[in-house]
């Protein structure tokens, strides 16, 4: 997972600065069409009872030198309403809506969300892996 400018800014000052980060309370993911990029540019997917849903992350474990969390449970989005579109990307954000978006990678598995689709994450499939 890439970290966003915004989490990238947050974190170099707290660890670096001594400049004070509250973190969020609640973690969102967010579906993609496109890349969100650092800078928080791509297209969300939007309309068709999609929404945001909430994220736990598990304690941080070392795999292969590198700091990982995994999702602790499932998470299932909405059944589509309407076409979503090609799902490419998703990210994590502080918000249920606009916020910022704290990191972003892409999907191992595109998939086209039609409608009546319900697109869900397994536990342990979100992974994040800091070096």
């Amino acid at each position: 997972m890439s970290l966003s400018n915004y989490a990238e800014n947050a974190v170099i000052n707290a660890l670096f600065r001594n400049t004070a980060f509250t973190p969020p309370t609640t973690l969102y993911i967010a579906l993609y069409t496109s890349d969100p990029t650092d800078a928080d540019t791509g297209t969300e997917v939007t309309g068709g009872s999609y929404s945001r849903q909430t994220v736990t992350f598990d304690a941080p474990s070392q795999v292969g030198g590198k700091a990982r969390i995994v999702n602790s449970a499932d998470r299932t989005f909405p059944t589509a309403t309407a076409d979503w579109g090609t799902v490419t990307h998703f990210g994590i954000r502080d918000a249920l809506t606009a916020g910022n978006l704290l990191g972003s990678a892409a999907l191992s598995n595109q998939r086209t969300v039609l409608q009546n689709d319900v697109l869900k994450f397994l536990q342990g499939e979100l992974k994040i892996d800091i070096d």
